[in-house]
C-alpha cells in the first residue's frame, strides 16, 4: 500500500511543479504565492483534524523542523538558480534520495535488500540522467554550492517526515505545524521584500538622478522588454491562486506520510523525487519543447526503475 501512496504523491508533487512552471511565466510575486501554498495546507490540514479529532502530542515539534527545513530548501534552491547554473543546482538538488537513504541506514538501521538496492540504484541513475546537464558536462560548476544546501535541506525534510511517524505523532497536526511555519517564514520574507522596494525608492527618487541597479526577483520586478509589460498581478490574486496551488501541495505531503509510515525511507524518497518526469513529460507533449535523447533515456529508466522497486515490495 506504501508503494501506491509514494506514487500518488509523486503525481501530486509533479502536477505542482506544473503549476509552479506555469505561474513562472506569470508576473507574480513568488514570496507571496509560497504564502498562499503554505496557508492553504494550513487551513485545509486545521480543518481535517477538526473532524478527524487527532491528538497533539509530543512528535507535533517535527513539523516544525520539516516547515524550516523546506522553506530553507527552497529559498537555498532559488537562490542557486538566481546566481549559478540551472542545471548545475538541479542536478545536486536530485540526489536527495541518495542522502536520505544513507542517513536511514545510520539512523533507524534501514537496509536495502538486493532487489531494492538494484531498483533504487536505477532510479538515482534515472534522476542523475534526467537532470544531468551540459553547463556541468562542460564543468561550470556556478552554484553547486547552493545546490548541495538545497539538497542536504530537502534530506533534511524527508528525515523529519520519518522522524514524526516514528515519533507516533499525529499526521494532521504535524502538517499543520509544518504549513503554519512555513506561512510564517514566506510572509516575514515578502515584508523584508517590500521594505527593501520602499527604501530603494526612496533612494532613488532622493539621489541625484543617476539611476539605481540592483537584482530582484524576477517575477516581483519582470524584466522590461522590448514591448509593455504585463501588469504585475494584485496581492489577493497570486494568494488566492497560491492557495490554489497549496491543494496538489498538502496531498501530496498526505500520501507521503502515509508512505513513510510503512515503506522505506530512502525508497519512498526516490519515487518522491521522480516527480520530475511528470514535468518533463508535461513539457514536451503540452509545450512542444523538444525532448532529448538523454531525457527519454532518463524517462524510461525511471520507469524501470520503478517497475523493479514494485516487484521488490
Amino acid at each position: 500500500m506504501w508503494f501506491g501512496y509514494a506514487i500518488l504523491a509523486a503525481a501530486c508533487f509533479g502536477v505542482r511543479g506544473i503549476l509552479y512552471q506555469w505561474t513562472s511565466q506569470r508576473p507574480a510575486d513568488r514570496n507571496l504565492l509560497f504564502v498562499g501554498v503554505y496557508l492553504s495546507g494550513a487551513l485545509i490540514s486545521l480543518l481535517l483534524n477538526l473532524h478527524a479529532r487527532q491528538p497533539w502530542n509530543d512528535g507535533v515539534g517535527f513539523g516544525v523542523l520539516m516547515g524550516l527545513f523546506s522553506f530553507a530548501a527552497n529559498a537555498s534552491l532559488y537562490k542557486g538558480y538566481e546566481v549559478g547554473r540551472a542545471s548545475v543546482v538541479a542536478f545536486f538538488s536530485a540526489l536527495t534520495p541518495l542522502v536520505v537513504v544513507l542517513a536511514a541506514f545510520f539512523l533507524w538501521g534501514e537496509a536495502l535488500g538486493a532487489m531494492q538496492g538494484a531498483g533504487f540504484a536505477v532510479v538515482i541513475l534515472a534522476l542523475v540522467v534526467v537532470r544531468y546537464g551540459q553547463d556541468l558536462r562542460s564543468g561550470q560548476l556556478r552554484g553547486w554550492t547552493w545546490g548541495m544546501l538545497a539538497m542536504g535541506l530537502y534530506s533534511f525534510t524527508d528525515l523529519s517526515s520519518k522522524q514524526s511517524v516514528l515519533a507516533g505523532a499525529s499526521m494532521l497536526p504535524v502538517l499543520t505545524a509544518m504549513f503554519v511555519t512555513g506561512t510564517l517564514l514566506f510572509l516575514g520574507m515578502v515584508v523584508v521584500s517590500r521594505y527593501r522596494k520602499r527604501s530603494e525608492s526612496r533612494r532613488s527618487a532622493g539621489g541625484s538622478g543617476s539611476s539605481v541597479h540592483h537584482v530582484l526577483d524576477d517575477v516581483e520586478r519582470p524584466a522590461q522588454p522590448s514591448a509593455p509589460a504585463k501588469p504585475a498581478w494584485t496581492s489577493r490574486r497570486t494568494l488566492l491562486w497560491g492557495m490554489t496551488v497549496g491543494l496538489t501541495n498538502i496531498v501530496g505531503m498526505i500520501m507521503m506520510l502515509s508512505a513513510l509510515a510503512g515503506g522505506i525511507t530512502g525508497i519512498v524518497s526516490a519515487i518522491v523525487a521522480l516527480n520530475i518526469v511528470i514535468v518533463l513529460l508535461y513539457a514536451r507533449f503540452y509545450l512542444k519543447e523538444t525532448m532529448s535523447r538523454r531525457e527519454g533515456f532518463g524517462i524510461a529508466l525511471a520507469f524501470a526503475g520503478i517497475l523493479v522497486l514494485r516487484l521488490a515490495s
